[in-house]
């Protein structure tokens, strides 16, 4: 569940950050009367999001079980590939996402209600999207449909609430480091992921060696125990994994993590009024 809240509380507060920016400058602004357009792009952000992890569900439910697993591993790797672009482009953008927001809006403004709506649908729709394909990797790898849910819940629920008072001035956060810590974490949960589709993959006979096993643990960790169910709930931790498995898991987490920690993003402008403060101060347009 604990992954899962991540998910939905890092997603969930990045579209909501960026709703409240777009709040707040519209109502700062006197332009109050377009925040109707910003809704309405909002919530078909939104509903699309639903709509695609129920196309997910009912679709894989129609195939064999070689389909589907193929079906699932394919997508838990399209998962991980846009969870760790979202990482590295959070770290980057955090400082800026205020600005760079401001610009577009503007620019949507000069444009018309199209544009406006299309602004709003964008910066939500793109993490309605990562979060219903990663649950829904999620409800697959653990094959319990309800804690995923009650965590992407919870998390989403979370990031609402804190996007609040960001809107009110109420909460001040430091987003770049918010966004280190989450991204580092997420990146551990994404190595499991992927971990787990490529074992999907290997049931499904697309790829090699699903009875090499690298070591075999169940004694020590039964999959039934609750330690063994928050292991796996949390990381995708198999107690048998094959030797391509831990081979993938190793090769994507360590370079990833490395690269992820040390590697500084580029600011954007070279002066230092240039940057935007890390601090969440949205109600301040």
């Amino acid at each position: 569940m604990f992954a899962n809240y991540l998910i939905g509380l890092r997603e969930g507060l990045e579209a909501a950050l960026v709703v409240s920016i777009l709040v707040a400058y519209l109502v700062k602004t006197g332009r109050g009367d377009r925040l109707p357009p910003v809704w309405a792009g909002v919530a078909v952000a939104v509903l699309l999001s639903f709509g695609f992890g129920a196309m997910l569900e009912f679709t894989s439910a129609e195939m064999t079980f070689e389909d589907q697993e193929l079906f699932g591993g394919s997508l838990s790797i399209v998962a991980v590939c846009l969870v760790t672009w979202m990482v590295f482009w959070m770290r980057r953008t955090a400082r800026h996402l205020k600005a760079d927001l401001h610009g577009k809006l503007d620019a949507a403004l000069a444009m018309g209600t199209g544009a406006l709506v299309l602004t709003a649908f964008l910066s939500v729709g793109r993490e309605g999207l990562e979060t219903a394909l990663f649950v829904w990797t999620a409800v697959r790898s653990t094959g319990d449909g309800t804690d995923p849910l009650v965590g992407v819940i919870l998390g989403l629920l979370s990031a609402m609430v804190l996007a609040f008072f960001f809107y009110k001035g109420a909460v001040k956060i430091n987003l770049a480091k918010f966004f280190t810590w989450t991204g580092g974490a997420l990146i551990v949960v994404a190595a499991g992921v992927l971990a787990y589709g490529v074992h999907d993959l290997q049931e499904a006979d697309f790829l090699p060696g699903i009875n090499d096993k690298a070591f075999d643990i169940s004694d020590t960790i039964p999959p039934d125990s609750w330690y063994g169910t928050v292991l796996k709930g949390i990381f995708n931790f198999q107690p048998d994994p094959t030797v391509t498995q831990v081979a993938v898991w190793a090769a994507y987490l360590v370079p990833v993590m490395a690269v992820f920690l040390f590697h500084k993003p580029k600011a954007k402008g070279s002066a230092p009024q240039a940057a935007v403060d890390t601090t969440a101060e949205t109600a301040k347009a």
